[in-house]
């Protein structure tokens, strides 16, 4: 990438008008964003609009275009160079003012980003479970969303592999595993075809509520998280990682590996397990033995079934919204809803692949 300090014309800049190469300018900055505009929460058609122009206009006004200081923030790190002198005077109606709120936003109602934080640059989990920080201090910053070029390193190691999970991996694992518990509710427990959609959709409706309730109450448990580096730790691994590099090209948790694996040990092999991962323990056997006890035999399988499938189009669905264009009209709105709660506000909006329990539970982000 050019370095930061060199001037570009505003004609450079327009010709960089393309979904293949998209620079802005702002506040006399130039900034390629080419790599982010797929990521953005209205889509990639949206900055394309503004693409070869300079947008402290449509930065500026609040009621239409709305961004968090994160949003700010992270529009630094695009940053390639400065406008010249002539280019300045050719910025498209630009005022030369901003206001300082809007500078400084309202994100999370939290502070600015502090550099005695976790350098993604380094192996982050050492820096984590060795740190002095305060539970205040951790739970501010891990919510003030950074942007890293390719993917942060967690362990630094050849551990490395453990906590990278790329999304096809996903339906390989769990599409056996809906299919294993259809054919034995029908072939072994003697279930009737015309049960199988009617329990499936059972156990898909049972996994909305599931992921509502564990982004709710599991992965966003700051008020009861104790004031300790333990805590801390379990914390960044569950869901705090996820809201510090949100943009991360993988899915920087080690809950996808873990439940994988003790889903094939539980469902298919059937073995005790001597050291399960605590995160797939709290995330799939526990779920698994309840449905079990109580549904019906036979029935119960195939809502493990749906509920199963729903794991996989969340995990899906959510990997989508961070890192693909949406599209459907559904998707679009979920991708604009889930990325507010990383960058707005990360204390409302918990549904991921539909608002319907927000709903219910009055926790939607407008």
């Amino acid at each position: 990438m050019p370095a930061a300090d060199e001037v570009y014309t505003m004609e450079q800049v327009e010709a960089h008008c393309t979904a293949k190469s998209v620079w802005v300018t702002y506040k006399g900055k130039v900034y390629d964003v080419t790599e982010f505009a797929v990521d953005h929460p209205g889509g990639a058609d949206l900055v394309l609009q503004h693409a070869g122009t300079d947008i402290e206009e449509v930065l500026g006004d609040e009621d239409s275009h709305s961004h968090s200081a994160a949003a700010y923030e992270m529009l630094d790190e695009y940053c390639i160079g400065v406008l010249s002198d002539d280019g300045m005077k050719k910025r498209h109606g630009v005022s030369m003012k901003h206001t300082e709120e809007v500078q400084k936003g309202v994100a999370l109602g939290m502070a600015k980003k502090s550099d005695k934080f976790i350098d993604p640059t380094k192996p982050m989990l050492a820096q984590v479970i060795f740190s002095k920080w305060s539970k205040d201090f951790y739970v501010e910053q891990v919510h003030l969303p950074r942007q890293v070029k390719g993917s942060a390193p967690l362990f630094g190691n050849w551990l490395e592999f453990l906590s990278l999970a790329p999304w096809y991996v996903i339906p390989i694992v769990y599409i056996p595993i809906s299919l294993y518990n259809i054919y034995y509710a029908v072939t072994e427990l003697g279930q009737p075809l015309f049960n199988v959609p009617i329990y499936f959709s059972v156990g898909l409706l049972l996994w909305t509520f599931i992921e509502y309730s564990l982004h709710r109450f599991a992965f966003h448990v700051d008020a009861f998280l104790p004031d300790h580096q333990i805590a801390f730790t379990l914390h960044f691994l569950l869901h705090g990682i996820h809201h510090f590099l949100p943009m991360d090209k993988y899915e920087r948790s080690l809950r996808i590996v873990a439940v994988a694996f003790l889903t094939y040990c539980f469902v298919f092999l059937r073995l005790r397990l001597v050291m399960p991962p605590a995160l797939g323990l709290t995330l799939s056997l526990p779920v698994y033995k309840a449905v079990l006890a109580i549904f019906p035999t036979g029935i119960n399988h195939l809502v493990i079934a749906g509920a199963y499938c729903g794991f996989m189009m969340y995990d899906m669905v959510h990997y989508h919204l961070h890192h693909a264009r949406p599209f459907t009209a559904h998707l679009r709105a979920m991708k604009t809803y889930h990325l507010d709660h990383h960058y707005k506000n990360a204390n409302l909006g918990y549904g991921i692949t539909s608002k319907l329990w927000d709903y219910v539970f009055q926790t939607e982000l407008k």
